[in-house]
């Protein structure tokens, strides 16, 4: 841990990101990103695939249509997406180290926990299910969830909302820039996952190498926050 204090952390509720932080799945998710681009016959380099991280596909699709050429929609190349993900030769997505553990400890101590990732919904349950984890969050915000993706703070402000709790006492934990920046502007503290960029991480709490090496969380009174619980994810 860097960056970081041994002093204990105060949460009234922890919100993860997926992709990057609680599994590790980045190389995944280049992976079918460069094979996208590559049926099209795109060049792509690991600084563009690694800019895509934390981001939904939408909006990376969206921002590249221009460079797919004419007749090809954005509907179709998620479509596309689809597919490629389920072809074989994948690298295979696992839960990141202590993260299993992390989870416990906060269930523990009574702390709720929320999912907010830039993947679909189908995306988001399948790994939680496989992975044996699903269980532990109260509610999951995803792609189908919100209007504006990250680094848009909407999906945790959401996500606080469902849960019932003021963003200013979340605890995220994030490994992209645009995840973090999202975090921030919610309102809520922050732990930067992994090897974010030096600027995307000037204003967290912590900088750790993988959930295993999170510091001790205990919890905080939870303020109510436009109301409580609200429905579970949107359907892809």
């Amino acid at each position: 841990m860097s960056g970081a204090t041994t002093t204990p952390l105060t949460a009234a509720a922890a919100l993860f990101d997926l992709d990057g932080t609680l599994i590790d799945s980045e190389r995944r998710s280049q992976e079918l990103w460069r094979r996208l681009f590559a049926a099209h016959g795109i060049a792509t380099t690991p600084a563009l695939l690694a800019s895509f991280g934390g981001r939904r596909s939408a909006d990376v699709i969206a921002e590249h249509l221009h460079r797919f050429g004419p007749g090809l929609t954005p509907d179709a190349l998620r479509r596309d997406l689809r597919q490629l993900d389920e072809e074989t030769g994948l690298p295979e997505a696992r839960l990141m180290r202590g993260a299993r553990t992390l989870l416990n400890r906060l269930r523990d101590a009574g702390i709720p926990t929320a999912l907010v990732t830039s993947g679909g919904p189908r995306y988001a349950t399948h790994h939680l299910a496989r992975l044996g984890v699903a269980d532990h969050f109260r509610t999951l915000v995803t792609a189908a969830d919100v209007t504006h993706g990250k680094p848009d703070p909407e999906g945790y402000l959401l996500a606080c909302r469902r849960l019932g709790v003021d963003p200013r006492q979340a605890l995220v934990f994030e490994d992209s820039a645009a995840g973090i920046q999202a975090a921030r502007a919610s309102g809520a503290a922050c732990i930067a996952v992994g090897a974010p960029s030096r600027a995307s991480t000037a204003e967290t709490l912590a900088v750790v190498h993988d959930l295993a090496d999170t510091p001790e969380i205990r919890p905080a009174a939870g303020v109510a926050y436009e109301g409580q619980a609200e429905a579970g994810p949107g359907s892809d």
